[in-house]
């Protein structure tokens, strides 16, 4: 039966797709899309570089007089070029995700769509959103795109854009789904995450060594595919903003010291205006090409702009860290900067993620400002990052010969002024890589 009906949606532009690509690149991967721009795009052409006695008003100080103006100056940003690092030229793990997506056997737009799953990924590598907000940004419903989730979950590394941890581990066990350890995870993954073994062997009548071997194979398993997508300790890092302190305001700088100056040609240009001594194809070309020029420079406005304002916010938002205190985070979401500014929160994930930040206490990505609160049981509200540093340190000052238990660790928390459940501590402890007072028990 054929049924008309009438919907109402937002398509996303050229320019709008554009500025979401570059807004998604740092600094390096910036630079290295310009050039290649400046090979495809005979209109696009390097600009002289100018004087720095030319370039007298390019910042803007963080206060409430400088805000409302701040965009109508050509200078939003100051290139320093003390501050370019030499970068590894290896790419990282997500450079090669995007490789992998490329190679799939996708139409142009399910690539795009898989990259926008890609750049909503947490640190552990799961999805940070719910599908259908990408699937709407696409003018698609979920259904339309559950198959280009499943062939991300499907690259190297394995499971990544997971919902969940049963997800997660399900996934890498798509190629073995008529084993024991699939069906554990399946079925008794609420059992088996709490460690109750004894009810999955009476219930699956599985023999204790069985048992074992299984869960020693899920325990092969990454729980967290994404952590290779985090800067790794021994790679360089070139900062996409800078902070200096002065007369108590914050400056903040956007560091494109790496992107090349571009402008449009002037020559060409001409050209485009002279249409009548040119054929139809020439026109064509030139006027094409003349608008993708256009689009790249409004987008590395952009780019500017976004990272601008959501440095703006974060430094609004964390006023106890940027007053020097940096163990001291407060709860933000991706969402409380969206709504400030007035953005997509995938906008907000794409100008955090990979981005860096140089203040006067070292170089934090962006993503480093977000936490989650957590409520204490008399209703106050903290940074969860608060409450594991806490412990962390309760557990650094422990006695190693008579280790802290969960039940231990908890008192000591509340004595702290952190009023958490046990379940809460042993949670906290293990995303902290801390073992069980067994296990830091001296030997």
């Amino acid at each position: 039966m054929l049924k008309q009906e009438l919907q109402q949606k937002q398509a996303l532009s050229p320019q709008q797709i554009l500025q979401a690509t570059l807004l998604q690149l740092n600094n390096s991967s910036l630079e290295k899309y310009i050039l290649e721009e400046f090979e495809k795009n005979p209109i696009l052409e390097p600009t002289e570089i100018i004087n720095d006695d030319d370039e007298s008003n390019t910042k803007e100080d963080l206060n409430d007089e400088g805000w409302d103006d701040i965009y109508e100056s050509n200078a939003v940003y100051e290139p320093k070029k003390e501050n370019i690092f030499q970068i590894s030229s290896e790419k990282n793990l997500l450079e090669a995700i995007i490789d992998q997506i490329n190679d799939l056997d996708l139409k142009s737009w399910e690539k795009s769509v898989a990259e926008e799953i890609i750049y909503n990924l947490d640190d552990s590598g799961y999805l940070s959103i719910d599908l259908f907000l990408i699937a709407d940004r696409f003018e698609k419903n979920e259904d339309e795109i559950n198959h280009i989730l499943h062939k991300v979950q499907h690259l190297d590394p394995p499971a990544l854009a997971s919902r969940d941890l049963q997800q997660c581990l399900m996934v890498q066990l798509d190629n073995n789904k008529d084993s024991i350890e699939y069906k554990i995870v399946k079925q008794y993954f609420d059992d088996f995450i709490n460690k109750r073994y004894n009810r999955i062997s009476k219930r699956e009548d599985i023999s204790s060594k069985e048992l074992s071997g299984a869960i020693k194979n899920l325990s092969k398993l990454n729980p967290k595919p994404g952590l290779g997508l985090q800067v790794s300790k021994d790679e360089s890092i070139i900062p996409d903003l800078i902070l200096n302190k002065r007369s108590n305001q914050w400056e903040i700088t956007v560091n494109d010291s790496w992107i090349p100056p571009i402008n449009v040609s002037k020559t060409y240009k001409k050209m485009l205006n002279n249409l009548e001594t040119h054929n139809r194809k020439t026109k064509k070309f030139l006027k094409n090409n003349f608008n993708k020029a256009e689009w790249v420079i409004g987008a590395i406005d952009q780019r500017r702009t976004t990272l601008y304002n959501v440095m703006k916010q974060i430094i609004n938002h964390q006023p106890a860290f940027f007053d020097g205190n940096i163990d001291k985070l407060t709860p933000m979401k991706l969402k409380d900067i969206s709504d400030i500014i007035g953005i997509d929160i995938s906008t907000v994930s794409r100008a955090t993620r990979g981005k860096y930040v140089e203040t006067p206490y070292g170089i934090f990505e962006l993503k480093y400002f977000f936490t989650n609160n957590h409520i204490l049981f008399d209703g106050v509200e903290i940074s969860v990052r608060d409450v594991k540093l806490a412990l962390k340190k309760v557990i650094d000052n422990e006695d190693k010969n008579k280790p802290l238990s969960d039940d231990d660790l908890m008192e000591a928390l509340k004595q702290s002024g952190y009023s958490i459940a046990r379940r809460t501590v042993t949670k906290y402890r293990d995303q902290l890589n801390l073992p069980n007072a067994r296990l830091r028990r001296k030997i």
